[in-house]
């Protein structure tokens, strides 16, 4: 059985006491919680098929792309031409992308360790050192694969929508709004982001 981030109940108390949207919303999905796979270099992988992309055809590729690999890790992928990684429905930039980062895991070129010693925006840097990552690849990295506390992802559309769906904002909701909502979600923004997720798409998202 998977285990819930050691702040979960005391964000979830914390949510509900700050924004009534969120505590009817944990209420209402109180049976799941935020997961991690523990590993980077899987969730990596699926972050960068997953970009710009809807989710149902982003799951079609992922899938096409594990039956090539096989077992998803770097030794593996990095013995994969990049047509090959492409003949799943990759774009060229995207094949190049998770091969050049399956060669810098073997080569040590990249050290996922280094990222628990990081604050969240440190972290975020790093990781967009990294071809074909960018801000949002690298924040759907610290929430779901490290479960960091206060990730806020505004780049998300799913978020935005979700956003916008329950506190009646227009689409795009403002910045200033968004400041707002971060500001009262503090410390616990990764918590507040999952339950609007799952608000839109009842089947928890993972990477």
């Amino acid at each position: 059985m998977k285990k819930k981030p050691d702040y979960w109940n005391k964000a979830t108390r914390s949510l509900s006491k700050k924004d009534k949207v969120i505590k009817n919303l944990i209420k209402k999905y109180n049976d799941k919680f935020l997961t991690t796979r523990k590993d980077i270099f899987f969730s990596l992988c699926k972050s960068i098929i997953g970009q710009q992309i809807s989710v149902s055809a982003a799951n079609a590729v992922f899938k096409k792309f594990r039956i090539k690999v096989s077992k998803i890790n770097p030794a593996n992928v990095s013995k994969l031409s990049s047509a090959q990684i492409r003949s799943c429905g990759l774009s060229r930039q995207k094949a190049r992308g998770i091969k050049e980062l399956a060669l810098k895991l073997i080569n040590k070129e990249f050290d996922p360790s280094l990222i628990k010693k990081l604050d969240d925006e440190e972290a975020i840097e790093y990781l967009s050192s990294l071809r074909q990552i960018g801000r949002w690849s690298a924040e759907m990295i610290l929430l779901f694969t490290f479960n960091r506390s206060n990730i806020w992802p505004i780049q998300d559309i799913g978020l935005l929508r979700a956003i916008s769906n329950n506190y009646k904002k227009k689409y795009f909701p403002p910045k200033k709004f968004l400041d707002k909502l971060q500001k009262r979600y503090s410390p616990y923004c990764s918590v507040a982001t999952w339950y609007l997720w799952r608000s839109i798409d009842d089947e928890p998202i993972q990477y």
